[in-house]
């Protein structure tokens, strides 16, 4: 008998001494390594890809931002406010849900398929949407050359990035709107577009909250 309690207790004896070294290793040592390693190497990812503006954080390159008008009484949705850049649709949840003010609360795609009622009426209502936005006294915007980002939200629904092409069809209103040339604001555009990772992975993308905070900039300096 007394060599099976004392059996037990060495056994328990190295499995406490176990459970204590792999709490270390595992839970203290190894995350202090990686941050460590993260904070030297990649600081900027490893923070949250933060962005900064006027000497504050107002946001991350990795999450979507909208850009409304205040709500009005009675309004559960805002509208956009259309002195800016504006971001893909964030309608993930369904309309009205907190997903369509990029809330982190949630996240999700619609799920639904090519043939779905409310998407169809979604993405129609979104192209008449771009369309009218858009369009000015000399330029007028076509459905046809509306692209599928401009009226669909992404996986996530938190998508910071618009196509190259949403954002050119946004560029006669932004300048009309902030009292700029169409050249100047074009430029604004091309100066922000970034190519395929590595040259081959994704596609061209335009960050709509860098693009912003530089038109920003441009609208301060006249």
């Amino acid at each position: 008998m007394t060599n099976s309690l004392t059996n037990t207790a060495r056994l328990l004896g190295a499995g406490l001494r176990a459970l204590l070294v792999l709490t270390l290793v595992t839970g203290v040592i190894y995350p202090l390594v990686v941050t460590g390693v993260a904070q030297g190497i990649f600081p900027g990812k490893a923070n949250g890809s933060e962005i900064e503006a006027d000497g504050k954080v107002v946001g991350s390159s990795l999450i979507g931002q909208s850009y409304s008008l205040p709500l009005k009484e009675g309004q559960e949705t805002p509208e956009p406010d259309l002195r800016w850049f504006q971001g893909r649709p964030a309608n993930g949840l369904g309309s009205n849900s907190v997903n369509t003010r990029y809330k982190l609360i949630l996240s999700g795609a619609t799920n639904r398929s090519a043939d779905n009622k409310d998407l169809l009426d979604w993405v129609t209502a979104a192209k008449a949407a771009v369309v009218k936005d858009n369009s000015t006294a000399d330029y007028k915007v076509r459905s046809r050359d509306v692209p599928a980002d401009a009226v669909t939200s992404s996986g996530s629904g938190l998508d910071p990035d618009i196509s190259p092409r949403y954002a050119d069809i946004q560029v006669h209103r932004i300048a009309e709107r902030n009292g700029l040339s169409v050249a100047r604001v074009q430029r604004l555009v091309d100066e922000h577009t970034d190519g395929r990772t590595l040259g081959f992975l994704g596609e061209p993308r335009v960050n709509v909250l860098e693009l912003n905070i530089a038109l920003k900039g441009l609208v301060a300096k006249g």
